[in-house]
């Protein structure tokens, strides 16, 4: 029988995240798998220790270090950590999404300034003002559930926030007014639309249901859904939850990919499972 890890961090004290897993588990067990949920730490990167090994790993985390662990000794891992590993950082993300020449929000990647340095005095941040004006968005390079991302509406906010940053990665973007408070989140697997919810909030920039916002399905038109198997493919992710903004003309922009996609909120909206695709295109692909 074939067999499986599912992993997620354990570190995380949110009923979400073995949600997720448990979500994954269950699908592969459909499937006719044989599946342990496993935290991250379950797992001992022993580097001088043979140990028994799935026939495949499922990794619901950013634990990059032990996606790599588990690659190394043989065992597929999706998504592929160097994929993960790519779309955690929003910054490389960026670059790779505008490399593929992807309508997106107009992006700067702030410069590497150390914590104990400043270059307030250098004249680069008043540039990035010339660019972007305000509001402007502010986003750490690590972040999920639109944390870490902040609306700058005026220049105290911008100098407070980018001397609080040193020593982080994290870039600055263009605001989308006419995007304020919603998206599209785009569930896809294997390079195909398996399901799709519009997101809104009343009350927050950010549609991000975690920050209170609503969803509904919502049928893609064909530039949205062009748009996300590109960002997809972009990025080289199996699995990957896109997130599209809206812009002046409602045509869409990439917000963002994730690679590491919850994937309940989607489930409850629009009955549609995506680990059952997930567990599909996981099997196949090991044929």
């Amino acid at each position: 029988m074939t067999t499986c890890w599912v992993i997620y961090n354990g570190s995380l004290v949110s009923d979400k995240f073995a949600d997720q897993a448990h979500l994954v588990a269950e699908a592969a067990e459909r499937a006719g798998v044989s599946v342990r949920i496993l935290k991250n730490y379950d797992v001992m990167m022993d580097l001088s220790a043979a140990a028994a090994l799935p026939d495949f790993a499922v990794l619901l985390d950013k634990d990059i270090l032990l996606g790599y662990f588990l690659k190394s000794r043989g065992v597929p891992v999706y998504n592929d950590p160097a994929i993960i590993d790519l779309c955690d950082n929003k910054a490389t993300q960026y670059i790779r999404l505008a490399a593929s020449g992807l309508p997106m929000p107009k992006t700067i990647v702030a410069p590497k300034v150390y914590p104990n340095f400043s270059i307030l005095d250098s004249g680069y941040f008043e540039r990035v003002i010339g660019e972007l004006g305000f509001p402007m968005i502010i986003k750490e390079g690590h972040g999920s559930f639109g944390m870490k991302v902040y609306l700058i509406e005026n220049e105290v906010a911008f100098y407070e926030k980018v001397e609080s940053l040193r020593g982080i990665d994290f870039v600055f973007q263009e605001f989308v007014e006419s995007s304020r408070g919603r998206d599209i989140r785009v569930n896809i697997v294997g390079g195909k639309i398996v399901a799709a919810m519009y997101r809104y909030s009343e009350t927050d920039f950010r549609a991000n249901i975690t920050n209170g916002g609503t969803a509904s399905p919502v049928e893609l038109t064909d530039a949205q859904a062009d748009l996300a198997l590109a960002a997809a493919e972009s990025v080289g992710a199996v699995f990957a939850g896109v997130d599209l903004l809206f812009d002046k003309d409602e045509a869409p922009l990439v917000c963002e990919v994730n690679a590491a996609a919850h994937i309940r909120n989607i489930l409850n909206v629009t009955g549609i499972n995506v680990a059952d695709a997930m567990i599909s295109y996981i099997l196949e692909d090991l044929r």
